[in-house]
């Protein structure tokens, strides 16, 4: 199970970490829906590799078959992989390369939106209060880190789950031999 977790999981976070570092420079040209959609499309194809290897583990190393257990087992393996190069790759991005308004410029979108809703005073105030907060939470990187994490595990968990439910095959069982003879 090691080699098949580990060469799917580290395609998987290899192709989210790139996939992230070459639409990260483009953030500020997009507005923040466009980036969700990006991004999320980027999670789902790096998690597109939970399947294949669920498959291949099955194939190769289960002769075809597998239990939905030992198939979650092996997606969920790669996902966790995953998600921790799109953590590590964000962590680098954010601390190193990202501009230092970019929280700012991130918040005063948000602000700008609660606003053009026509939410009360009170209600973008609060909305403003709680950002504050946030803003001063993202800096810890171990908070950090788990705010991160929490964007593309749940597509990951969706994926590994829909994964071992299709690709479940459970051992043929042989007919039992009659115990007439053949005429």
């Amino acid at each position: 199970m090691k080699k098949t977790v580990l060469t799917f999981g580290l395609i998987s976070g290899v192709l989210s970490s790139v996939m992230m570092m070459a639409t990260v420079p483009f953030m500020h040209k997009i507005s923040s829906n466009e980036g969700l959609v990006i991004g999320y499309t980027a999670i789902v194809l790096s998690f597109l590799l939970v399947f294949f290897g669920i498959r291949s583990y099955r194939d190769n190393v289960g002769n075809g078959q597998i239990t939905f257990t030992k198939a979650f087992a092996v997606g969920i393996s790669i996902t966790l992989i995953s998600c921790i190069f799109y953590v590590v790759t964000w962590e680098i991005l954010y601390f190193n390369f990202l501009p230092a308004d970019f929280m700012d410029s991130y918040f005063a979108q948000s602000i700008e939106k609660a606003k053009a809703s026509g939410a009360s005073p009170a209600v973008v105030e609060a909305q403003v209060q709680q950002l504050k907060k946030f803003k001063e939470q993202y800096k810890n990187p171990l908070f950090n880190s788990l705010m991160t994490f929490i964007e593309p595990f749940p597509v990951g968990l969706v994926i590994t789950l829909l994964s071992a439910a299709v690709l479940r095959k459970k051992a043929q069982s042989q007919p039992a031999p009659s115990p007439l003879p053949a005429s």
